[in-house]
């Protein structure tokens, strides 16, 4: 019997994905963040896109927060069988593709960095990453291989989808 064909996903931001089914979820980052975890035991993964590094406990605790939404991807695949231990990161995105604000506030540095922060507390390593810079990025996470496709965005141009 045929393996299933990995169906396609698109993940919006302030949103999380995991499935056991394949899918390539593709998503497009600037100065957000995705974490992809894949299970190398089970062999599927999850992946998110926050758009801000921390929530600071006021309003909804909401996945556009990278503490809530990386928090929540471990708990959905515990949930599904996964084990910390079995767990491995991949981190894209964090670029400062917005000009820097007053103070120095840099939104894609501080994404990056919260992303690194949870993994190390929860021991789960990162095998591969692409952050930072100043150009986009859009991936594509290949659910039941651990794959991810990327090519970068330049500033100012619209990224075109295909079927």
């Amino acid at each position: 019997m045929e393996p299933a064909a990995p169906q396609p996903y698109f993940l919006y931001a302030s949103a999380i994905f995991a499935d056991r089914a394949p899918h390539q979820v593709t998503t497009v980052l600037g100065s957000c963040v995705s974490v992809c975890l894949w299970d190398s035991k089970l062999k599927f993964g999850g992946i998110n896109h926050y758009m801000l590094s921390f929530w600071n406990g006021e309003g909804l605790a909401s996945p556009k927060f990278g503490n809530i939404a990386i928090e929540k991807l471990i708990k959905k695949m515990k949930e599904m069988g996964s084990e910390n231990k079995n767990l491995q990161a991949k981190i894209f995105g964090g670029a400062e593709v917005l000009e820097n604000m007053k103070g120095g506030f840099k939104i894609g540095e501080l994404n990056i960095k919260t992303a690194e922060e949870i993994l190390k507390h929860e021991k789960i390593p990162i095998v591969g990453f692409s952050v930072g810079g100043k150009k986009g990025r859009k991936i594509i996470y290949c659910t039941n291989t651990g794959e991810v496709l990327m090519k970068y965005i330049n500033k100012g141009y619209p990224v075109i989808y295909e079927n």
